[in-house]
């Protein structure tokens, strides 16, 4: 499923509000069954996010070849990490 305009307006609408990490994810699922969506911490990808939001990182995923790696090609996405971050009042 590519990922498109539209989408990423949806998107961005959800991790922006403030919906807490878990209900955002679950939130993310409803709306596109199609994709694999993973919530992890923040501190638990090493590479750089392909969008960065208030409280969360978003890292684009590719399982193609049969091994599921993070890519930085929104046309190769079949899926998203979304990764939250530790925000410091």
């Amino acid at each position: 499923m590519a990922i498109g305009a539209e989408d990423w307006k949806q998107i961005d609408l959800v991790l922006t509000s403030d919906i807490a990490g878990a209900s955002a994810v679950a939130e993310l699922r409803r709306s596109f069954p199609g994709l694999s969506w993973t919530r992890c911490d923040a501190s638990d990808v090493t590479e750089a996010p392909f969008r960065t939001y208030p409280r969360f990182e978003v890292h684009l995923l590719d399982n193609a070849d049969h091994c599921v790696r993070i890519t930085t090609e929104p046309e190769q996405a079949s899926g998203l990490v979304v990764a939250e971050r530790t925000v410091q009042t």
